[in-house]
């Protein structure tokens, strides 16, 4: 039977197909690939694509229109979308604290005409917006909300780089907040569909857990804490029998993690979140999972973003695809082809295109290299760049069973 892994916009014709079982809304907070990827999962319901418009912010209008015409169990939905169009907009659109509140007010209405569930995250503005005052006024306004029976409201802080003050400013918001942003919607997915999952965290080193991680400005074991409060996980001892353990390698010895992997992963599903660089993963691990066939027997691996980032999506994908053998390889593929982005294919972009990206940089797709999952070829069928630059790609992907023997991809 041919499998097909497909990131991006193919997502639609089999999603429409399934509108009737979907009980999960999820508003993502722009349609950048890690926010607007659960919307490919099968597991949600989303808005129109066409809502969402790239880096020119989501259309409101479309977006409150769906939400107030679509009934659901519960709904995971990002404050700034609503409010503002999306992060990037958040960060610099001139609009007072009273029309931005006034753009939420659909998400109390829907609570009302259907008695869902809502799972609220905003984000605390990173240290070069303009709109820093702005946001957070709306975010502390926001407070009575987090008293309302079935509402769930956190938030997260975007890249605090050294001394950024977001730290300081979430935590003196009276409801929970952690370091992220992108991987948020993935993370309140899973305390949405999964609560209550049994974690153990791993780390390569036990330093690390004390190491403050870049742009989060605190020690990392208090990110994985906040990350899974904000999943309605339980930490458990790996003595307790886990449902998942979470890996974090913070790239010293490659060889030491993957000793602990073929430890760990006879016993227990382990997702893997290399932390060892930002917005990029370590090639000497990723070589020792290829050669040795572990990659595919992961629950799910991570390496696109900065540590909450990626301890976030190995997280969440970790848990929602337990049980998911088909779901569960597909995010791989999605997740190997976000490490190539960040190892091959960005830099190679970048060298050779400026921005806004020419269509001739899709060429970048013929660096792709033979990739095998669980018995199938995955190639690498085209590469599309939504918002017209090299810091994200969508690539479409398709798995051929191997018995069929090797395609060629030119």
């Amino acid at each position: 039977m041919r499998l097909s892994f497909l990131l991006g916009f193919l997502w639609l014709g089999v999603f429409l197909g399934n509108l009737g079982q979907a009980q999960t809304l999820y508003l993502p907070l722009d349609d950048r690939p890690p926010n607007w990827a659960p919307c490919a999962w099968g597991l949600v319901l989303c808005p129109p694509k066409e809502a969402y418009r790239g880096p020119e912010g989501a259309d409101l209008f479309r977006l409150r229109a769906w939400l107030l015409a679509t009934p659901g169990e519960r709904l995971v939905a990002s404050l700034d979308a609503l409010a503002y169009g999306g992060l990037l907009q958040s960060r610099h659109l001139p609009l007072p604290p009273e029309d931005a509140l006034a753009r939420l007010g659909p998400l109390l209405s829907w609570k009302v005409r259907y008695g869902g569930e809502l799972l609220l995250f905003g984000v605390v503005p990173r240290w070069d917006a303009t709109r820093r005052g702005r946001n957070l006024e709306v975010l502390r306004r926001l407070a009575p909300w987090a008293s309302l029976a079935g509402v769930h409201l956190e938030a997260v802080w975007d890249d605090a780089v050294r001394g950024s003050p977001a730290p300081r400013e979430a935590r003196g918001l009276p409801y929970p907040s952690r370091p992220g942003a992108d991987e948020a919607g993935q993370v309140l997915l899973l305390r949405a569909l999964r609560p209550g999952l049994r974690v153990a965290v791993a780390y390569e080193e036990a330093a690390l857990a004390e190491r403050v991680t870049p742009y989060e400005g605190l020690p990392l074991r208090e990110t994985v804490a906040g990350l899974l409060r904000s999943a309605g996980a339980r930490e458990v001892a790996l003595g307790e029998g886990p449902d998942l353990v979470l890996y974090a390698y913070g790239g010293r010895n490659p060889r030491r993690a993957i000793q602990d992997l073929l430890h760990l992963m006879p016993r227990f599903p382990v997702a893997l979140a290399d932390l060892s660089r930002v917005n990029r993963g370590d090639p000497g691990l990723m070589a020792y999972l290829q050669g040795l066939g572990l990659y595919g027997r992961l629950a799910a691996y991570a390496a696109w973003g900065t540590p909450a980032n990626n301890l976030g999506s190995a997280l969440a994908q970790g848990g929602l695809f337990l049980t998911d053998q088909e779901g569960r390889l597909k995010c791989l593929a999605e997740a190997y082809f976000a490490y190539w982005w960040g190892e091959v294919g960005r830099p190679w972009v970048r060298s050779r295109f400026s921005e806004p990206l020419p269509e001739g940089a899709s060429a970048v797709k013929a660096l792709w290299p033979y990739l095998e999952l669980e018995g199938h070829q995955v190639d690498l069928l085209r590469v599309e760049f939504p918002w017209g630059r090299s810091f994200e790609a969508w690539g479409f992907l398709e798995a051929l069973p191997l018995s069929r023997g090797p395609k060629v991809v030119k």
